[in-house]
């Protein structure tokens, strides 16, 4: 089947279709030939401009392609920097984790004198390392504060370590939480990845987490409820209902990309959700990755403001835009493809 376009009304457009198409084949069609002709629309003021206005924009479209060139210079040298210290902060971090977990005692250190009878402390001396450090670290942060619900405070007060490292292969980087015996869910160890797409931009592809083994009636991410039964039946088992619930450990059961063979209509409505989503994803693990990670302590002790906080993770910050910006390209460039082959579909 082939369309002509006869005008930028697209009345003759929609009813040639509609003649040949059955009522779902003719919903589906006009769906994507609007958003196409709104496209072409879009364009449509760039060629009205004269040759000479046409002229200077191509020269400025080669000039920002020279810019995204060395932007990209700009991310992959930085990022070999950042490997660099990376491995000079692990010692760091090693000293880091013994000290809050009670590893080694502290000694050669001077501290402040405490008035007593302004603060009696909250402990009786005898507890190992610094209780509910990771915790209260992220608690600091006001983004990750929103994400950890009351119940899921308990879970993390078992929290003893938070790593991250860089991926080659595919392209990326993991997040690693370490956590003490606790009875909530039998894994040591949860993990994060995202997974980048491997190319010269930083575009996320999709974010893999550990499925988490929760003890029987342990689940924070959900809620069960038992519904009594009415008229005061016996013997009869009241009726369990199982709701979803905000948490924390969510964050290890992120949004996932549909797959290649979902519908066309299904695709084109979750897309910009999904985007959404993922993006919330992404930031949450990158405010972990190069914030809590790197300044734990100062997030633990109240001492890291806002406005210091962006200031040393301005790179980050600016790098963490870019992937978002990318991504959203990526995402109207998607749509753009979905609406084509939708109609080539038909044809």
């Amino acid at each position: 089947m082939s369309i002509s376009i006869k005008d930028h009304s697209g009345s003759d457009l929609l009813s040639a279709a509609a003649a040949a198409l059955s009522a779902e084949d003719r919903a589906i069609l006009v769906n994507a030939l609007n958003k196409l002709q709104n496209l072409t629309m879009k364009r449509f003021d760039a060629l009205r401009l004269s040759p000479q206005v046409r002229k200077r924009i191509d020269a400025l479209r080669e000039l920002q392609g020279h810019h995204d060139e060395l932007q990209a210079k700009f991310f992959e040298e930085s990022a070999a920097l950042e490997t660099k210290y990376q491995k000079l902060y692990e010692s760091l971090y090693t000293k880091r984790y013994e000290i809050v977990n009670g590893v080694v005692e502290v000694e050669g250190v001077n501290v402040a004198p405490v008035d007593q009878g302004d603060n009696k402390g909250t402990g009786n001396g005898t507890e190992k390392g610094v209780p509910n450090f990771w915790l209260n670290a992220m608690l600091n942060n006001e983004i990750l504060a929103e994400e950890i619900s009351e119940y899921d405070e308990g879970a993390l007060e078992f929290l003893k370590d938070i790593k991250w490292c860089r991926i080659n292969a595919p392209k990326g980087f993991k997040l690693e939480f370490f956590f003490d015996t606790n009875p909530f869910f039998k894994n040591s160890v949860l993990t994060k990845t995202y997974i980048m797409v491997d190319g010269e931009l930083p575009i996320l592809e999709k974010a893999i987490g550990t499925k988490i083994e929760w003890y029987p009636g342990k689940c924070l991410m959900q809620r069960i409820f038992k519904n009594k039964q009415k008229n005061g039946l016996k013997n009869v088992k009241p009726e369990i209902k199982v709701e979803d619930y905000e948490s924390f450990f969510n964050f290890f059961k992120p949004p996932q990309v549909p797959e290649d063979d979902v519908g066309f209509d299904i695709l084109n409505d979750t897309l910009e959700q999904l985007q959404n989503q993922m993006e919330h994803d992404y930031e949450i693990g990158s405010i972990i990755r190069v914030k809590v990670i790197p300044r734990a302590a100062a997030l633990f002790t109240g001492e890291l403001g806002e406005n210091e906080d962006y200031e040393a993770t301005e790179y980050d910050d600016e790098e963490e835009k870019h992937e978002k910006k990318c991504n959203r390209e990526q995402t109207e460039e998607g749509e753009q493809v979905v609406n084509v082959l939708m109609i080539a579909e038909q044809e």
